[in-house]
């Protein structure tokens, strides 16, 4: 669908010379064929696709290097690529130029459980990464629904449900090793656990969306398995309590280590495609790691802050069997949203808000929508004051479009207006760079611009993502 954000594409042909060169480098890992274009042309965002003129396979750091540094020779474009399940238009192609694939760059490539860490390539996925580990007791927590792969999620800086207790991609990634826009190679940081020394180049690079760098491996924390896990969910007689019981669960300083809210919409879309038959009211799903004895103790506090709030259903998920089932009912909401509305795109956003103003963030967002008539489901890791809006719009009616760019845009000043951001986990990509001129004001834009002149002064990395060049 034609967005009305969407920034005109300034294409032109790839040079001979380059392209020969660069079948020189990859021989049949270079595909040129439509197909193979549109796959990598878009992502899971709501913009049209746009595809790039040629799409490469990398299988190393050095033919990253390689393939970099000829497009900074001619000027071309360059977008890297892990799973395309990116939500704000992250790697659409808008000037062409080649994309590359680094799914197939998916080992692990050094473990270190006495230490905590392992270091991986960046195509492999989350949940790969989980089974590569699984026999040493450790786990990677970052867990942000869809199956990315871990390039992608430190790029975009990634967190999702496990966030409220081990945190997002930015305290977790240690050390980098990145191809830089003229094809160099460099390391940011070391398996250490902290540093002093010099400015912090990982964090730099972890959230820029493949605009300064190309992420070639990825040093993690690791965190071993939990002795005890325990599900639990409940519903309420309104979005109001079941927010201020998460409120009032955090502030009490229980350790719970996911709790996601569903709107009654979002619960009835579930219950539709996973075959539930939870209550179609707001709804509260509660994880809790731990020892046995702590895991019940946090869960008993958290069922008498629900209980004073209205909750009823209280229900329990011990076996790993009934924890999966409901997990994978809230990790496939997107995609039963979309059946709300047969023929529809969604628009889908976020925005992140201190836990104090999220009651009054999420409702005023609701009543929008509302007003509106959009068909829309709020969800959200209501645990750190980050909740997603998903409208679903006609994709060839205009002023429906216009009506859910409207919520978008009053929801994110509602939040920046909290002290809060434009976007908790999604990122900027295409769809939300005017929003940080208002979150950050012109001089800090200034400023990232400036970074992104000094790190790529050609504007091939990603070009018209995060900051206007």
């Amino acid at each position: 669908m034609n967005h009305p954000v969407q920034l005109a594409a300034l294409k032109r042909p790839l040079p001979e010379a380059f392209l020969t060169a660069l079948q020189a480098l990859f021989g049949e890992r270079l595909s040129t064929t439509l197909a193979m274009r549109e796959h990598h042309g878009r992502d899971e965002s709501s913009y049209d696709p746009m595809l790039p003129d040629a799409v490469v396979f990398a299988h190393s750091t050095e033919e990253v290097a390689a393939a970099v540094g000829l497009c900074n020779q001619y000027k071309v474009p360059v977008i890297a690529y892990g799973t395309g399940t990116s939500l704000e238009g992250h790697i659409l192609a808008l000037s062409g130029g080649i994309c590359i694939d680094l799914s197939q760059m998916n080992r692990v490539v050094a473990l270190h459980p006495q230490d905590l860490t392992v270091t991986v390539e960046p195509g492999i996925t989350r949940k790969q990464l989980n089974i590569e580990i699984r026999d040493t007791g450790l786990f990677f927590p970052i867990d942000p629904g869809a199956d990315a792969s871990i390039g992608g999620m430190a790029a975009t800086r990634a967190s999702g449900t496990n966030a409220v207790r081990y945190g997002t991609m930015r305290e977790n990634v240690l050390a980098l090793t990145v191809v830089t826009a003229e094809g160099k190679i460099i390391k940011t940081g070391t398996r250490a656990k902290k540093s002093s020394a010099g400015y912090d180049l990982t964090r730099v690079f972890v959230g820029s969306e493949g605009t300064l760098g190309i992420i070639t491996e990825i040093t993690l924390k690791i965190y071993p398995q939990p002795e005890a896990i325990s599900a639990a969910v409940c519903s309420f007689p309104d979005i109001a309590s079941a927010v201020n019981t998460v409120i009032q669960t955090i502030q009490m300083g229980v350790p719970v280590a996911r709790v996601e809210f569903l709107d009654e919409n979002g619960v009835k879309a579930i219950n539709k495609h996973d075959k539930l038959t939870l209550p179609e009211k707001s709804l509260l799903l509660f994880e809790f790691h731990g020892s046995e004895h702590g895991v019940k103790e946090q869960a008993e506090v958290v069922q008498e802050i629900a209980a004073e709030y209205g909750a009823t259903g209280f229900e329990w998920a011990t076996r790993p069997e009934d924890r999966t089932r409901l997990w994978q009912a809230r990790h496939n909401a997107y995609f039963a949203i979309l059946q709300m509305r047969p023929g529809s795109r969604a628009i889908s956003t976020d925005c992140c808000v201190p836990i104090s103003r999220l009651a009054e963030c999420l409702l005023e967002t609701k009543a929008d929508c509302e007003r509106e008539n959009i068909v829309h489901s709020i969800i959200g890791h209501v645990g750190d004051g980050n909740f997603h809006v998903q409208m679903l719009v006609d994709p060839t009616d205009p002023a429906d479009i216009a009506r859910a760019e409207g919520v978008n845009e009053r929801m994110v000043a509602r939040a920046i207006a909290m002290d809060g951001t434009c976007t908790g986990e999604h990122g900027v990509g295409m769809h939300k760079m005017d929003f940080l001129i208002q979150e950050h004001g012109e001089g800090a834009i200034d400023m990232m611009r400036a970074l992104k002149h000094a790190f790529d002064p050609e504007n091939i990395l990603n070009p018209g993502k995060i900051v206007r060049w």
